[in-house]
């Protein structure tokens, strides 16, 4: 329990991964911190329940080995990402359609988009693959996350040039796809993979995606984000008809992964937004932590110093001196951060913007005979019902259930129907070709409130600093994602560090070599 006589440097209300990820800045530039948190656990929407053995998450986001704060921020050492199968399956018309990451081709340029990738993301988690196993295969144990070796940025320019040097992480697959379909399906007939149609079993691999489609993920996938996020602000639906993209291809591909990776299916976010998703799917692997969504901010909690973290403590008020809770009473500091989610944020912080959400329905099935999609992540472009996506999860990350049972964990955007199990099964046995009267339904999770929407305008770097004392962070201050979460809390710090005057942040060692 605290004591009503507490006292820190900073207090910061909320332990998300935003509020904890600036408490690891804060404690390594020697500033005292304190992190309460209302719930009686940390993780905030990354909260991951166990049923009978199996790890539910509560939303789902989905990862990008391409994120660079999961590298630079500390605390994350140990953490490990479980891939998806390289590209996703859509499914349209009947069929699935493979849809790999786009290569950026060979030749001068895609060496020179590569060397830039490469450059960016020198410290990006590199995936490396299990012997004898295949990203593709059921039941596969999918390999963890790695860093990068001690390698020079020459030594990594001459790799990327050379067949021989594998990126499984800071390009996430967009590099050795080729390679690893080679493998399996026999030698691709493209340097960028499309559209192939796929059976009940692996064939080689047709290459009849459209050249429009090729060429703008290509040039995604090359250009640096400088460039993109200086193109004209859309809607992002707008924007890709503007560009010229066939409305075909926006509704049999484009449209299905951005209401993934966006939880916006009807294309409103801002183009700036859409195109980072894009760019983040077409330079790295979209992945899940393993162990489920909870163990990112569990990591940054266990890692602080003892007696940091204190949950079961709800804050009234804050003031840039001091906050009040319902509990302790007042606790005076230097400076107070609000890191909580944007409704909770504007009750603390009066006048604070708070935007639009996406509502997300999380719907977890098991079976003892799952289908056989393997580890891919499967996208509906028909929007023949209300999953977008839906995938195996226990296939990509097998500590997610128990010896024997399969998770099936699906998505539904919007508002769900009124009998959401009954209709995301009906969806569900069309998706996979297979009956699912047997299947078991864990759990329903529906949120409200799950991601904040980014329609244009949209501000990636709302200010943080409030007044000298007072701070806010979170994924409504920069994107909807993970990597905006971390990376607000990383501003955040940055400005208190500044008004404290307590000097330059320590720079962040790169992640070890997880097991």
């Amino acid at each position: 329990m605290l004591e009503p006589v507490y006292q820190a440097d900073v207090v910061i209300v909320g332990a998300g991964v935003a509020g904890l990820a600036a408490a690891h800045r804060l404690t390594s530039a020697g500033v005292t911190t304190a992190v309460v948190e209302a719930a009686h656990c940390v993780g905030g929407r990354m909260s991951t329940e166990k049923v009978d053995g199996f790890r539910l998450d509560r939303i789902g986001q989905l990862l990008s080995t391409s994120y660079p704060e999961l590298c630079l921020t500390p605390g994350l050492d140990e953490l490990v990402l479980r891939p998806f199968a390289p590209g996703v399956l859509v499914h349209s018309e009947g069929r699935h359609h493979r849809v790999g990451a786009p290569l950026t081709g060979g030749g001068a340029g895609g060496a020179r988009s590569a060397l830039s990738a490469v450059r960016a993301l020198a410290s990006a988690p590199r995936v490396t693959p299990a012997p004898g196993a295949g990203s593709d295969a059921p039941g596969a144990r999918l390999p963890g996350v790695r860093s990068i070796g001690p390698r020079t940025a020459r030594s990594r320019a001459a790799g990327a040039r050379s067949a021989e040097w594998r990126s499984d992480g800071p390009l996430g697959g967009a590099m050795d796809q080729a390679g690893d379909r080679a493998q399996s399906f026999g030698p691709p007939r493209s340097p960028l993979l499309g559209f192939a149609r796929t059976g009940g079993s692996p064939r080689p691999l047709r290459i009849v995606a459209p050249l429009r489609l090729r060429a703008e993920l290509a040039r995604i996938a090359a250009t640096p984000l400088e460039r993109l996020l200086a193109r004209p602000e859309l809607p992002a639906g707008r924007a890709l008809a503007a560009r010229g993209i066939p409305a075909r291809t926006v509704d049999g591909f484009l449209r299905p992964l951005l209401a993934a990776l966006l939880c916006d299916p009807e294309l409103t976010t801002s183009s700036r937004c859409a195109d980072l998703a894009l760019h983040a799917f077409a330079s790295g692997r979209l992945c899940v932590p393993e162990g489920g969504a909870e163990v990112l901010p569990e990591l940054l909690a266990r890692a602080l110093p003892p007696g940091t973290v204190h949950t079961g403590v709800r804050v009234t008020s804050v003031s840039t001196t001091s906050v009040t809770t319902a509990e302790h009473g007042e606790f005076r500091c230097a400076a107070v951060l609000v890191a909580t989610d944007a409704h909770t944020a504007a009750e603390l912080l009066p006048g604070l913007r708070v935007p639009d959400f996406h509502p997300v329905t999380v719907v977890h099935h098991t079976t003892d005979e799952p289908p056989s999609t393997g580890a891919s992540l499967l996208l509906d472009a028909d929007r023949g019902g209300p999953v977008a996506h839906t995938a195996v999860v226990s296939h990509v990350d097998p500590s997610r259930a128990p010896a024997g049972r399969a998770l099936i964990s699906s998505t539904v955007l919007g508002p769900p129907p009124d009998d959401v199990d009954g209709a995301v099964r009906a969806h569900l046995a069309r998706l996979y070709g297979t009956s699912t009267a047997r299947w078991e339904t864990l759990a329903v999770r529906h949120t409200a409130r799950a991601v904040p929407a980014m329609r244009p305008p949209h501000d990636r770097r709302r200010p943080v600093r409030l007044l000298a004392g007072l701070y806010v962070c979170g994924d409504h201050r920069d994107t909807s994602t993970v990597q905006g979460a971390l990376h607000s809390g990383r501003r955040a710090a940055s400005a208190v560090l500044a008004d404290l005057g307590a000097g330059p942040m320590n720079i962040a060692e790169p992640l070890r070599t997880a097991a």
